[in-house]
């Protein structure tokens, strides 16, 4: 699954050549020319790339807000401005300040790292339970019988999406717009229907699942 950025950068020639590099290495990036609405986007973000030098608020003050509403979720400062004081005046709020002209491969690496050491990259191998996840293979297998478990590719979504959300209650919404890229309908039981069936090829006792857990009246979490 692509790791998701929230690209902010006003000057457009920038934007389009960072974001189209980024894209070209395999990140899922939505690009905003300002800091309004980008509060909207974090709660699917991995990581957020935000300039300085914006219209409105600057990339500061943004920083500020959306840190404030989600720490968990590493930003890292771009900017023209290489002074000691604008560093550390980023750094207060940011976990990481490049500053301009940089090398594509400079920036790739950055994030790399920032998403390692925050945990939005899985290793690429889970135990959980009974179960072995490669999950650079894209394989799942039963050490109980050194068997590979076969899912559906809607199956594998929802399970590869709730591992990579480890220890985190995911509501329907949550599952569904992302495997399905489609609005969640109230009462639509869809994804119950999956994870009926998911649980009955990973859990020892479906019935009794202790993977793949209900969070009742919210939605599912796998807990490691």
């Amino acid at each position: 699954m692509k790791k998701k950025l929230l690209y902010i950068e006003d000057d457009k020639e920038m934007g389009t050549w960072v974001s189209e590099d980024l894209t070209g290495r395999g990140y899922q990036v939505t690009w905003l020319t300002s800091g309004e609405g980008a509060i909207e986007h974090m709660e699917e973000t991995d990581l957020v790339i935000l300039d300085v030098m914006l219209p409105g608020l600057d990339g500061f003050s943004v920083g500020q807000r959306l840190k404030k509403g989600l720490s968990k979720t590493p930003i890292l400062m771009l900017s023209a401005r290489s002074t000691i004081e604008d560093k550390l005046q980023g750094l207060l709020f940011a976990d990481d300040y490049v500053t301009k002209p940089f090398h594509p491969d400079e920036l790739a690496a950055r994030v790399e790292v920032l998403l390692r050491r925050f945990g939005r990259i899985a290793p690429p191998l889970i135990e959980l339970s009974h179960l072995r996840i490669y999950l650079e293979q894209n394989l799942i297998m039963d050490s109980r019988m050194n068997q590979e478990v076969v899912l559906t590719a809607k199956q594998f979504q929802i399970f590869i999406y709730l591992l990579r959300h480890q220890n985190q209650i995911l509501t329907k919404e949550q599952i569904y717009e992302a495997v399905w890229g489609e609005p969640y309908i109230e009462g639509d039981k869809t994804l119950m229907v999956h994870i009926r069936h998911l649980r009955e090829k990973i859990e020892q006792d479906p019935n009794n699942p202790q993977i793949v857990e209900t969070i009742r009246g919210i939605g599912y979490r796998v807990k490691l």
